[in-house]
C-alpha cells in the first residue's frame, strides 16, 4: 500500500472515531509503527490532525491554523503589540523571538536597532533581520514545520537549552490565567518552552482573539510569564485574572 492510500485510511478512521492509536493502525494497515508515526507526523504538519502520545486526534478547534490565516487575523492589533514590544528592547540586548506573525512584526520593528543578538527558530524572523547587519542573528535549526515557517524538534530544543537571553518574546494560540500559554502542537510547545527556559524574562505577545483561550498543549505555565502585551479588545475579566496570577499586563 502506498503512503497516500495509508494516509487516506488514517483520515477516514479519525473522522469516524475522533481519534486513532498507533497500535490499532499498525494492525489495521499491516505496517510498522515507525511508518505509522511518519504518516501521522506528516498529516499533523499539514494541519489534518493533532498528534498525541501514542496516536492522534481529530483536528477540529485544536487545528493549527495556516500561516496565511494567522496573518490575516487582527493585523492592526498585532502591529500595535509589536511596536509596544520593541520599546522593551534596548540596544545591546540578547533577545529570543519565537515563531508567529506577531514576533515577525516585532523583528521588523527591530531592524533599525544596533548591537542586538537575536536568537530565533523562525525563518520569517530571520528574513526580517536580513536588512539589519548591525545586529547579530542566530538561527537555530532543526525540522522545518511548514505551517509556522519555523524549526522544531529535539535538535532545536538542545540548541536552545544552551542559549540565554535577556528577554524572550513568545506568541501562541491561547493564553489563559488558569493555564498559561498554549499551542495545538507538541513539537512547537517543546521548542517554545526551551526558548523560555534560557531567558531572564518571558513576554507573551497575544492579541484579543487568543486571550482567555487555551489550546491543547501547554507551552509556558502562567507562573513563568512575567509580562503580557495585548490589545485593548481583550476581555477585561481575563486580563484582571492574569494580573492576579502575577502577570504584568499592558493593553495597547
Amino acid at each position: 500500500m502506498i503512503a497516500a492510500q495509508r494516509r487516506n485510511i488514517i483520515l477516514d478512521t479519525i473522522e469516524r472515531d475522533g481519534a486513532v492509536s498507533i497500535t490499532a493502525l499498525t494492525e489495521e494497515l499491516d505496517t510498522s509503527a515507525v511508518t505509522i508515526r511518519r504518516d501521522l507526523d506528516q498529516l499533523a504538519d499539514e494541519g489534518r490532525l493533532v498528534r498525541t502520545h501514542g496516536g492522534a486526534v481529530l483536528a477540529s478547534s485544536a487545528r493549527e491554523s495556516s500561516y496565511a490565516e494567522k496573518l490575516e487575523q487582527a493585523l492592526a492589533e498585532k502591529t500595535a503589540i509589536a511596536r509596544a514590544a520593541a520599546t522593551r528592547v534596548r540596544n545591546g540586548d540578547v533577545v529570543a523571538l519565537g515563531p508567529g506573525t506577531t514576533t515577525e512584526l516585532l523583528a521588523k520593528e527591530l531592524v533599525t536597532r544596533s548591537g542586538l543578538r537575536v536568537v530565533t527558530n523562525s525563518l520569517l524572523v530571520a528574513e526580517a533581520m536580513v536588512s539589519s547587519p548591525e545586529n547579530e542573528v542566530i538561527v537555530v535549526g532543526g525540522i522545518l514545520r511548514h505551517s509556522i515557517r519555523a524549526f522544531v524538534g529535539g535538535g532545536t530544543v538542545s540548541q536552545l537549552l544552551g542559549l540565554r537571553a535577556d528577554t524572550v518574546f513568545l506568541s501562541g494560540n491561547g493564553l489563559a490565567a488558569d493555564f498559561g500559554l498554549s499551542t495545538p502542537a507538541f513539537p512547537v510547545a517543546d521548542t517554545d518552552r526551551a526558548m523560555a527556559a534560557g531567558a531572564d524574562r518571558v513576554i507573551a505577545l497575544v492579541d484579543h482573539t487568543k486571550v482567555g483561550h487555551r489550546s491543547s498543549v501547554l507551552t509556558v505555565p502562567i507562573e513563568e510569564i512575567q509580562h503580557l502585551i495585548t490589545d485593548s479588545q481583550s476581555e477585561k475579566r481575563e486580563l484582571e485574572a492574569l494580573r492576579e496570577a502575577g502577570v504584568e499586563v499592558e493593553a495597547v
